[in-house]
């Protein structure tokens, strides 16, 4: 049963994908809304923390070099039609800039340090509550090679500093009825029951994520980064870490380790 509700997960984030209005143009209706970037510099930010400004998040991204996804996004140029891979190259020829697409983490997988924290929906929350949406969205996000090792709020020598818009619950394919997932600390070598960081979960429910100084995670909805992956051959992420929502002080929901954890 629980394999079922992760494939469907999956089917349902690829499909939302092929529908979202603006991902994808008419010209391009009969093609897969993803391209790969084959053998270019890149970000990737799937793990990354980030810092509120002006209703935006400065993401503290790692510069990659190889194949990876992306969104086409495309659009029209004088010379043609072109898409993020386009974008992602002329960034990397003039040496000013580079996109934020997707590759797969080791790290996310057996003897990793990393894990998906799922921020529960309607489907998880169990006798909890919903995790309110609030996480920084990288995918095609714009960042400047100017800024690696340069001091930033929050970031005294960051890699490469991304800018992405902020996701909400009113931003269209956010989340779905398993929530969202965010990436956070893995101790393989724990005891079981202790290799997931209660830590990680509070970033399901970050007070006022649009707030200036605000900090929030990169995240997607939930089976987007298994779909991914799949997509580009790599391997399922295996470490995964549930979290679980509840009404805290003054109104506000705070989250933590959920039953079950590894």
């Amino acid at each position: 049963m629980r394999r079922f509700i992760e494939y469907a997960a999956i089917f349902l984030i690829v499909n939302a994908l092929f529908v979202l209005p603006g991902f994808v143009s008419s010209s391009d209706a009969q093609q897969s809304p993803f391209v790969i970037c084959r053998d270019q510099p890149y970000a990737l930010c799937s793990d990354a923390s980030c810092f509120v400004y002006d209703g935006v998040a400065y993401c503290n991204c790692n510069e990659k070099e190889g194949d990876s996804l992306s969104l086409r996004l495309s659009f029209s140029s004088p010379t043609g039609q072109q898409n993020a891979c386009d974008v992602n190259q002329l960034g990397a020829s003039s040496g000013g800039y580079m996109l934020s697409t997707f590759s797969p983490s080791s790290n996310l997988t057996q003897g990793g340090n990393a894990a998906l924290y799922t921020c529960p929906g309607a489907a998880n929350a169990g006798s909890g509550v919903i995790a309110p949406v609030a996480y920084a969205q990288c995918g095609g996000g714009i960042c400047f090679t100017s800024s690696e090792g340069q001091p930033f709020p929050r970031f005294p020598n960051p890699n490469i500093m991304c800018s992405c818009p902020i996701s909400t619950s009113a931003t269209p394919g956010s989340t779905n009825q398993f929530g969202y997932q965010i990436i956070g600390s893995y101790k393989p070598n724990a005891p079981s029951g202790s290799k997931c960081d209660a830590s990680a979960c509070a970033a399901c429910s970050v007070p006022n994520p649009t707030a200036n100084g605000s900090m929030v995670q990169v995240g997607g909805p939930t089976g987007a980064q298994t779909a991914l992956t799949a997509i580009l051959g790599g391997p399922p992420p295996t470490n995964q870490c549930p979290c679980t929502c509840g009404p805290g002080p003054n109104g506000a929901v705070t989250c933590t380790l959920g039953a079950g954890a590894p």
